[in-house]
């Protein structure tokens, strides 16, 4: 049993109302068309009218508090990033290693696999690798492989962002 003081039985049922706005605006985001994610929202007043209170009223009120508090706190766009394992002859680790720092990845180290070849494991946005099978080949000299996998999602550097959200 919940006891709500100071609250009228009709602010209590448009609480439902609030939330379907909020759950909406999270869905359809504040930056781009892309959801958001990671936030708690708590809904902490609220006031009903005999008149103007209505299930679209505080749903487009629970939007509005969304797009109010993202614009308050800032945000961030995020890129999934890959975890990237490539093994080559170890002639070409210094070439994978420049190009995948081109390609704003990680290197998180490196590892003898034996035979004259070493692995290489690296985090990297999953944009950079569109074409990555090509450009591996090309700079191994058709001796290398890798394997990606996702590992996260990260925030997007803002130069990068800033062309996106320009273009939506």
């Amino acid at each position: 049993m919940h006891l709500v003081i100071g609250r009228t039985n009709k602010e209590i049922n448009f609480i439902p109302s609030v939330e379907k706005g909020v759950r909406a605006q999270l869905d359809r985001g504040v930056a781009a068309g892309y959801p958001m994610v990671d936030l708690r929202v708590s809904l902490v007043g609220g006031k009903a009218h005999s008149v103007d209170s209505s299930d679209a009223a505080f749903q487009t009120a629970g939007a509005l508090a969304i797009k109010d508090a993202a614009a308050a706190a800032g945000v961030a766009l995020l890129e999934p990033v890959d975890l990237v394992q490539v093994t080559v002859d170890d002639e070409y680790v210094g070439a994978i290693m420049s190009d995948l720092t081109t390609r704003r990845g990680r290197v998180l180290g490196t590892e003898s696999v034996g035979h004259g070849r070493t692995r290489v494991d690296a985090e990297i946005p999953g944009i950079e690798l569109t074409r990555y099978a090509t450009d591996l080949r090309s700079l191994a000299h058709g001796t290398g492989t890798f394997t990606r996998v996702y590992a996260k999602h990260a925030p997007m550097p803002q130069h990068q962002a800033d062309k996106i959200l320009a273009g939506s």
